[in-house]
């Protein structure tokens, strides 16, 4: 890869901010929609089981449904597509059709280091079978699903397009108002559109502040 392509990357990266406002008057086709939320679905996952669902909110009366849910932020309406990110609690049920194509192809010996698919499809199910009492689903659920929302972020960037991320909604409101299936966790809103003003300028930490080598020391 040329260096060029390197820094056209890193400059998506920097310049991708969080945008509040947007211009109600633009609109994304279905297709496009699609295509952005193809490449979040690209992601990185556990197992490979794609731990996430998008709802895609794009009529006036989904969004104006949603937006007393997400206390009132018009990047809702204005924008021209939220999409909600909801994590998958029962992943392990993907696996069959995740995996089904690399059966039926013979290959499964030489796919991520198992040498059969069923000492793989027992790893996942003793994972999921041991977390019924514990965080383990429901951390595996909003970690994998973030994964692909920032991931749809910077799609959206690459498109020439803005977005912004919300965490400020009201989860139990929203499965309830939108008949979430228990299976799913809503994780956060993400908002995309053409910016009708810039984002606000933020700061970041120093690198040399968030690096530890190594491991803290010891007291």
């Amino acid at each position: 890869m040329s260096s060029s392509i390197h820094t056209d990357f890193l400059s998506l990266f920097r310049e991708r901010h969080s945008v509040r406002y947007f211009d109600a008057s633009y609109k994304l086709s279905e297709q496009e929609i699609k295509e952005l939320l193809e490449v979040a679905g690209a992601a990185p996952s556990s197992w490979n089981l794609q731990h996430w669902k998008f709802i895609a909110f794009t009529e006036a009366t989904a969004k104006e449904k949603l937006l007393p849910i997400a206390n009132g932020q018009n990047q809702i309406v204005d924008s021209s597509v939220t999409v909600a990110i909801l994590g998958d609690l029962e992943a392990n049920r993907n696996a069959e059709t995740v995996y089904g194509p690399v059966i039926r192809s013979g290959l499964e010996d030489s796919y991520a280091g198992y040498t059969s698919h069923q000492i793989l499809f027992a790893q996942i199910e003793e994972a999921y079978a041991a977390s019924e009492s514990s965080s383990y689903r429901r951390d595996e659920a909003i970690r994998n699903a973030s994964l692909a929302a920032m991931q749809l972020m910077l799609a959206a960037k690459a498109k020439d397009l803005d977005s912004g991320p919300m965490v400020g909604f009201d989860a139990d409101a929203f499965v309830k108002a939108f008949n979430v299936p228990p299976r799913y966790v809503p994780v956060l809103l993400v908002a995309i559109g053409k910016a009708a003003k810039p984002a606000r300028p933020t700061s970041r930490f120093p690198v040399e502040q968030t690096i530890i080598w190594n491991g803290f020391e010891s007291d």
